[in-house]
């Protein structure tokens, strides 16, 4: 056999995934309903966040994936000067009003993918992200990303849902109706120690890991699953993405995994979700 025979059958490598059309479809996704609504309840994640950085007054913090902005306001309620970025413009200008509201200061509103950060190297002294970082499609690329605009001896924190927590298997539930982008890993692999310290430990000086758990506080299963699909574009975007049976074989599942989950005792719902609360220093 020859070399152009060869070549001829040798099987052809398979095509990586397309990041910039999942992008887009994530983004979709995420400016669809009003991620704010429920965004806005997990301010609490985004205070404890930022003291475990040890934001100090007058550092230069970049909060990436930022959504309605937790953890830019609670640097911003530190003193600190704040860069806020998200590739969905809707997310910031909540994040702006919410800013007006409680006359912060010191914050810039930018535009911006995390993957492909619009700042110099060494350029902030923290990089934080609560529930945001980990859904962009190339970890490798994100995690590159952060560590690059990171100071050295900056830190870089993190709060990411974990695989077995409730989030976790809320992604599974809806993945078992709505399959993910082929090649795409689930963003709560974020939430186990082995992608962090695959992901960051080379350049990490230290790493600082610990679980928390978020407790989500609705007044029913029925009030939670109406606003997540009213609101939590993904899930919003889910039903959307079904016939009206299998939406309700959807809503049917998301309900058992509530009540699997409930702990409340009086008809409302409470449901303790499980995620890494990380503190990266680059070396």
């Amino acid at each position: 056999m020859n070399a152009l025979s060869a070549t001829a059958v040798r099987p052809q490598a398979a095509a990586g995934p397309d990041f910039a059309a999942i992008k887009g479809r994530q983004k979709a996704a995420w400016a669809s309903g009003d991620y704010a609504v429920v965004g806005t309840t997990l301010q609490i994640v985004g205070e404890t966040l930022c003291e475990a950085a040890d934001l100090c007054a007058g550092e230069r913090v970049l909060d990436v994936a930022a959504g309605n902005g937790n953890a830019t306001l609670a640097a911003a309620r530190r003193w600190c000067e704040v860069t806020s970025t998200d590739y969905v413009p809707a997310l910031l200008e909540r994040g702006r009003e919410r800013a007006a509201a409680e006359r912060l200061h010191g914050i810039d509103f930018q535009e911006a993918d995390v993957e492909a950060l619009p700042f110099d190297d060494a350029s902030f002294d923290a990089v934080v992200s609560t529930f945001g970082c980990m859904f962009a499609p190339n970890p490798a690329r994100v995690a590159a990303e952060m560590m690059r605009v990171c100071k050295p001896g900056g830190r870089i924190a993190m709060a990411n849902w974990t695989p077995d927590g409730y989030i976790g298997q809320l992604f599974k539930t809806v993945g078992r109706h709505v399959p993910p982008p082929a090649g795409v890993s689930s963003p709560a692999l974020w939430g186990t120690r082995g992608l962090i310290a695959e992901l960051f430990e080379t350049q990490a000086s230290h790493i600082a890991i610990e679980k928390r758990q978020f407790m989500f506080r609705y007044r029913s299963p029925e009030h939670k699953l109406e606003v997540f699909r009213g609101y939590y574009g993904p899930v919003l975007k889910a039903f959307a993405a079904l016939d009206a049976d299998r939406q309700h074989a959807l809503a049917e599942d998301l309900a058992a995994l509530m009540n699997q989950f409930n702990r409340a005792r009086n008809g409302t719902l409470v449901i303790p979700s499980d995620y890494l609360e990380i503190v990266i220093t680059r070396r």
